[in-house]
């Protein structure tokens, strides 16, 4: 029997992301995720280097409760609007936000990098 593997990147990144096999619920409560009232398990970070960036776009993670399908955006700071951090070097230090983000997580094996 063959398992669906869920994986998820953000739009123009080069790297694609699945939840790693070992990951339970309490890895991702361990690693910063919050529990919403559906059950979902949501990581949200602002990707700016400095507090007082008021236009630093957010990336979002999103883990269903149980733990099959895996969800990543980039956001306007209000969350409404799609931001493609990977567009232009306008956004590069987003970018190195991210992947520090991503590394930690990797670290903390809550995701696997697939390629």
């Amino acid at each position: 029997m063959t398992q669906n593997i869920k994986t998820a990147s953000l739009p123009g990144a080069s790297d694609t992301y699945r939840i790693h096999p070992d990951a339970k619920k309490y890895t991702l409560r361990d690693n910063g995720f919050t529990e919403t009232k559906s059950g979902k398990f949501q990581l949200v970070r602002i990707l700016g280097t400095m507090v007082s960036d008021p236009h630093a776009p957010k990336l979002k993670i999103t883990i269903s409760k149980d733990l099959s399908d895996l969800k990543f955006s980039t956001t306007t700071e209000n969350g409404l609007q799609p931001v493609n951090i990977y567009k232009n070097d306008k956004f590069s230090e987003y970018r190195e936000s991210v992947e520090a983000v991503f590394y930690g997580l990797l670290e903390g094996k809550v995701l696997e990098r697939v390629n």
